[in-house]
């Protein structure tokens, strides 16, 4: 498939993305390693200083038209539906945002009752991410998720009466689930004809209960090989169905691809709200503290509690093939030269040399994409792709 037959999803070239961080759980899963708290303690200071967060930060995208809303996490549905339009009329109020925005809910299958679904529909959310992860019972007890497999299967049967865009969140490379088991996984997903599905490689972060267990010897440990096989699995079955790999973890059906995350991979602007939430304006990133508490204290202060790191060009071109890398977009051999110099695009064609000779790498209509192949290992082919000095 040639990567001009998608174009990229989103809108006029000055669009952007804010995403909020709703950092609170019911417990913790044995293999995150983002910021959240399992207590609710400080949930409406941290609501309230969100929206404040949002109106400092105002001027930030100097005019630019917001296209994506994303509530992330932490989860997101743990918020009644009022704090849920508080934070998005906070946008609105803040920014412009475009006619028809994707405004995305990421969510937990045991938050998504009848009801709830049901007054979802009057917010201005039109997209639900939800982590079901398993439809196996005992895969959801070794990763602690707070549902199970029955509450999965009636969420999304309800669901999907609800919304029409609707992704559903599933891991492969879990210890003990065997190749027969993950298709009858995916073959469950793909039961209830949603449009777009994101999976990813269960991976053991340091800190993590899923490290403590897996050097205990309690859980067996992560097998990359059987990780790998399951992707290809996962890609097969996915295409056959009509369903587009457009990035390494996501798969979506023509007009569905998610746009927050496209925006992401192509180098959009995009605003983070919240702890430990990040953002980047083109030339620098930036990162708020990773602790409720502090970084309520100091909006309260009307202070950014962020650190902010400025791009150089080697950055910010190790960055590109990172991401592009990733997307049936690749990377654009023209953007290089046109961006960093002739000097990076032979280096960049040096480079990539020997995956091309190994079918890991191709060139098409210049651009620089993996193959099948090569899709699975396309974060470990972008590291030696790399400008070093």
């Amino acid at each position: 498939m040639s990567s001009s037959e998608y174009s990229s999803p989103l809108g006029r070239k000055g669009g952007a993305g804010i995403y909020i961080h709703i950092p609170f759980c019911k417990q913790a899963c044995h293999y995150c390693d983002f910021h959240f708290s399992t207590s609710l303690k400080k949930k409406d200071e941290l609501v309230q200083s969100l929206a404040k967060e949002i109106e400092l930060r105002k001027d930030e995208l100097g005019g630019d038209t917001v296209e994506t809303i994303y509530f992330g996490g932490g989860t997101p549905s743990l918020l009644p539906n009022a704090e849920l339009r508080f934070l998005i009329d906070s946008v609105y109020m803040n920014f412009k945002v475009c006619k028809t925005p994707e405004i995305t809910l990421e969510a937990n299958p045991d938050d998504l009752s009848i009801g709830q679904l049901n007054a979802l529909t009057t917010l201005q959310i039109n997209r639900l991410s939800i982590g079901v992860q398993s439809f196996f019972e005992r895969d959801l007890k070794l990763m602690n998720r707070a549902h199970n497999a029955e509450e999965a299967e009636d969420c999304l049967s309800e669901a999907v009466r609800h919304f029409e865009n609707i992704s559903i969140d599933l891991i492969y490379g879990i210890p003990g689930l065997s190749n027969k088991e993950w298709i009858e996984n995916i073959e469950k997903a793909l039961s209830f004809k949603v449009p777009h599905i994101s999976a990813y490689a269960l991976t053991v972060e340091p800190k993590t209960a899923l490290a403590s267990f897996i050097k205990k010897g309690i859980i067996d440990n992560v097998d990359d090989d059987m990780a790998q096989e399951q992707y290809h699995i996962l890609v097969d079955k996915l295409e056959t169905e009509g369903f587009i790999n457009y990035e390494l973890s996501n798969f979506g059906k023509p007009n569905y691809f998610s746009k927050n995350n496209s925006a992401y991979w192509q180098g959009k602007p995009y605003l983070g709200i919240g702890p430990s939430a990040h953002s980047f304006n083109g030339d620098q990133r930036s990162w708020n503290v990773s602790n409720n508490t502090k970084y309520i204290k100091a909006i309260q202060k009307g202070e950014l509690p962020q650190e902010i790191e400025t791009l150089t060009k080697r950055d910010r071109f190790n960055e590109y093939i990172m991401t592009g890398l990733r997307t049936i977009w690749g990377v654009s051999l023209e953007k290089v030269e046109q961006d960093f110099g002739l000097d990076y695009k032979n280096y960049l064609l040096k480079q990539s040399g020997i995956y091309i000779n190994e079918h890991l790498l191709y060139i098409d209509g210049a651009k620089l994409l993996t193959t099948k192949k090569g899709k699975f290992l396309s974060d470990g082919i972008a590291s030696h792709l790399f400008k070093i000095t």
